[in-house]
């Protein structure tokens, strides 16, 4: 499903990730740990597309990242979610249609529609603010909007950047209950966190640690 070998990116005279290799199988749930600029957020990047493979190999739900092109990225992005740290949610538009997007974009029937949209915001607990817009909620109400989201259209792969940091250590287990259910049905996430309670709670998951910032390549 997820299978990384020998990465390595750079940004100008800064090295950010080197030689890094990693497997995730279907269903695998697994933590992206390590220090303050190590590279987590370099590596989802990477693994959704949005930074270009230097070196090594990346090969994510059947997608060869070196072969994906700006023409391309939509058909990886089908099967690979991503919540990012910074949320990326409209603020202007509604709770509903901000997770309901992705179903949108397919142009899923309105009855899948509602019914997934519906479930994805029970479970995180966000029903009662479907109509509302997306900028009134607080920032943790904010990021389970883009969680709702990412997982509404049941990807191959979900890429976690610290999901939970905005939330109370409460939501923030649940969250990780919510994504552990995905993985048990099929989907692999990648979770990056800082968060040693986190990892703790889930002592069956794969974890795999980056290194501190290595300097210059």
């Amino acid at each position: 499903m997820l299978r990384v070998a020998g990465l390595s990116h750079v940004f100008g005279d800064r090295r950010v990730l080197a030689d890094f290799s990693l497997r995730l199988p279907e269903g695998g749930f697994a933590f992206l740990t390590g220090p303050s600029g190590s590279g987590k957020t370099t590596l989802l990047r990477l693994l959704h597309g949005s930074l270009p493979v230097q070196q090594g190999t990346a090969v994510i739900a059947g997608h060869d990242l070196a072969a994906v092109t700006p023409r391309t990225l939509h058909t990886l992005r089908r099967d690979v979610s991503m919540v990012f740290q910074d949320f990326r949610i409209l603020p202007d538009r509604t709770v509903f249609d901000n997770v309901a997007l992705p179903l949108a974009v397919r142009g899923a029937p309105r009855e899948v529609l509602d019914r997934r949209v519906g479930a994805a915001l029970v479970a995180l607990e966000l029903d009662a603010d479907a109509r509302r817009t997306a900028g009134e909620l607080p920032g943790g109400g904010q990021q389970r909007v883009a969680i709702a989201r990412a997982v509404v259209a049941g990807p191959k792969i979900m890429l976690a950047d610290e999901p939970t940091g905005n939330l109370d250590d409460a939501l923030s287990m649940k969250v990780l209950g919510i994504l552990r259910q995905f993985a048990a049905h099929g989907t692999a996430v990648l979770m990056a966190t800082h968060s040693r309670d986190m990892v703790a709670a889930a002592p069956d998951a794969t974890v795999f640690t980056l290194p501190a910032p290595g300097g210059t390549p």
